[in-house]
C-alpha cells in the first residue's frame, strides 16, 4: 500500500489555510468573552490614543512654532548720515549670506510716511525741521538663521557694521520658544515610552490569564503529542487582535480629540487673525500607529504566551 505525498505547493496551501483558520477562530474567542475583551481593548486604546495625541500636540506646535519663527527679523538702523548708496551696498552685501533669505530696505522718508499714517501724528511731524529717522534694513531671516545662535551670531556681524547704529533681534522669544518645543518633544517621549510599556504589560497580563484559565485544556493537548508551537498559535493570534482592534480605537479616539478641538482652535487663532487649522494624523501616521499597536501585542503576547506554557506540562 502506498502513502500518497503531498507536493510542497499543497503542503504550504495547508499551512496557510490553517493559520487563516486558527485566526479567524482566535476572533471567536474574543467575542465569546466580550467584557474582558473589550476592557483590554479599551485599556489597548487608551494607552495607544495619549500618545497620538501627544504626538499630534507635538506637531501642532512645531507648526505654530516654524510660522513664528519664519517671521524672524533683524532690523538694521542705519547711520543719520548714510547714503543711499552706502544703504544699497551693504544690502547687496547681505544678500549673499545663506542665512538671509530676503532683504526689505525703507529709506527714512518712506519711513516718516508710514509712521505719519500709521501714527495719526501728520501734522505734528509736520512741525520737525529734520526727519528724525533713519533708514532700515529687515533682514528676514532663512530656517538656517533661525536657530538662535545663528541668529544672535549673526545680529553681532550686523552690529560691527560702520554704516549700522543699531541692529535689533528679540533673542529672548525665539529662545524661549525653541526651548518650549524642544521641551514639549521630550515631554512626549517619555510619556510615549511609559504608555506604550503600559501596552506590553496589559497584553502580556491578559494572555497570562487565559492561558492559566486554559491549563487543563493545554495538559490534555500535550499528553496527546501537540507541540508548543502548535498550542500556543491561537494564543498569539489573540494577541494579534488586541494589537489591530486597539490600534484602530487609538486612531479613532485620536481623530475624535482632533475634531472636537477643532472648533476652538480656530476660534482663538480668528482672535489672533491667523487662519492657522489644527493638524490631525496623516494616513502615513494613522498606519504607522496601528501597526505600533499589532507589533507591541505581538511582542509581548509572544514572550508571555512562550513562557507560560512552555511552564505547563502534564501531571
Amino acid at each position: 500500500m502506498s502513502r500518497h505525498k503531498l507536493s510542497w505547493p499543497q503542503r504550504l496551501a495547508m499551512y496557510g489555510v490553517d493559520h487563516l483558520r486558527q485566526l479567524f477562530a482566535s476572533l471567536g474567542e474574543l467575542w465569546r468573552t466580550p467584557l474582558s475583551s473589550l476592557m483590554t481593548i479599551a485599556v489597548l486604546g487608551v494607552s495607544l490614543a495619549l500618545p497620538a495625541s501627544f504626538y499630534v500636540l507635538l506637531k501642532n506646535a512645531e507648526s505654530v512654532s516654524e510660522f513664528w519663527q519664519s517671521k524672524a527679523q533683524i532690523s538694521l538702523y542705519l547711520q543719520q548720515n548714510a547714503t543711499e548708496a552706502q544703504a544699497t551696498e551693504l544690502q547687496q552685501r547681505l544678500a549673499t549670506l545663506a542665512e538671509i533669505e530676503n532683504i526689505t530696505y525703507i529709506s527714512a522718508d518712506q519711513g516718516l510716511a508710514d509712521f505719519k499714517g500709521a501714527a495719526g501724528f501728520a501734522d505734528a511731524l509736520e512741525l520737525l525741521e529734520e526727519n528724525p529717522l533713519p533708514a532700515v534694513l529687515i533682514l528676514n531671516l532663512s530656517e538656517s538663521g533661525r536657530v538662535p545662535d545663528a541668529a544672535e551670531l549673526l545680529l553681532a556681524d550686523m552690529s560691527a557694521e560702520p554704516v549700522v547704529a543699531t541692529a535689533r533681534l528679540d533673542m529672548a522669544w525665539l529662545a524661549r520658544l525653541s526651548g518650549i518645543v524642544d521641551l514639549l518633544r521630550q515631554a512626549v517621549v517619555g510619556m510615549a515610552t511609559l504608555l506604550l510599556a503600559g501596552v506590553l504589560l496589559v497584553v502580556s497580563n491578559t494572555l497570562r490569564l487565559n492561558i492559566l484559565n486554559s491549563r487543563y485544556e493545554i495538559e490534555v493537548m500535550k499528553l496527546v503529542g501537540a507541540t508548543d508551537s502548535f498550542i500556543q498559535r491561537p494564543f498569539l493570534y489573540v494577541g494579534l487582535w488586541y494589537g489591530i482592534i486597539g490600534g484602530l480605537l487609538a486612531w479613532w479616539l485620536t481623530l475624535v480629540m482632533v475634531f472636537w478641538l477643532s472648533h476652538k482652535v480656530n476660534a482663538l487663532a480668528a482672535l489672533y487673525q491667523s487662519d492657522f487649522d489644527l493638524l490631525g494624523l496623516g494616513a502615513q501616521e494613522s498606519l504607522l500607529l496601528i501597526l505600533t499597536g499589532t507589533l507591541l501585542s505581538l511582542l509581548a503576547s509572544g514572550f508571555s504566551v512562550r513562557r507560560h506554557i512552555r511552564a505547563i506540562e502534564p501531571s
